[in-house]
């Protein structure tokens, strides 16, 4: 994994967001990541392709956190798929951190940091089930649109596509 120094702070109104590169083991990491699993695996009937801690670690896989000061508010990766592809990976609010504004923060840094690298789109799988819906609708206002399966996936009734061509937006 590739750490950093990398910071970015945003504000709303309840917290003040910090933005960083950071270890997927590291103190109260660990434990958001693992509630994130245990959640999607229990709502996905064996059908979550989630990445656990060494999956996030990856050298082609880049991972933030969200902070407001010491309180984790969130996390989020981007994957590289290949020069012009890249794929967002476990994006999670911690549950106190829900509806204010987290996940929009580290999905807006997540494609700010896929145009930086210069790929032409970013692809995104998600679920299906009740609790997907708020990043579906989160997915969908920042401009992703449904798309077919990418990469290694196989479609099934509990997953969907989405992608954003990111050329759009320059």
């Amino acid at each position: 994994m590739r750490f950093g120094r990398f910071a970015m702070a945003f504000q709303n109104r309840r917290f003040r967001m910090q933005i960083r590169q950071d270890d997927t083991t590291a103190s109260g990491v660990a434990d958001l990541l693992a509630h994130h699993l245990r959640e999607l695996r229990g709502a996905m009937a064996g059908q979550s392709f989630a990445l656990d801690a060494a999956g996030l670690s990856a050298a082609s896989v880049t991972f933030w956190t969200v902070w407001d000061g010491e309180t984790l508010l969130g996390f989020g990766a981007l994957k590289q798929l290949d020069a012009a592809h890249g794929e967002v990976k476990s994006m999670r609010a911690a549950p106190a951190a829900r509806g204010t504004g987290v996940g929009r923060a580290i999905l807006q840094h997540i494609i700010e940091q896929a145009r930086q690298r210069g790929y032409a789109r970013l692809s995104l799988e998600t679920g299906t089930a009740p609790l997907h819906v708020p990043a579906i609708a989160l997915y969908q206002s920042a401009g992703f649109i449904p798309c077919g399966a990418f990469a290694d996936y196989e479609p099934s009734p509990h997953n969907q596509f989405f992608r954003l061509d990111l050329a759009d937006g320059l």
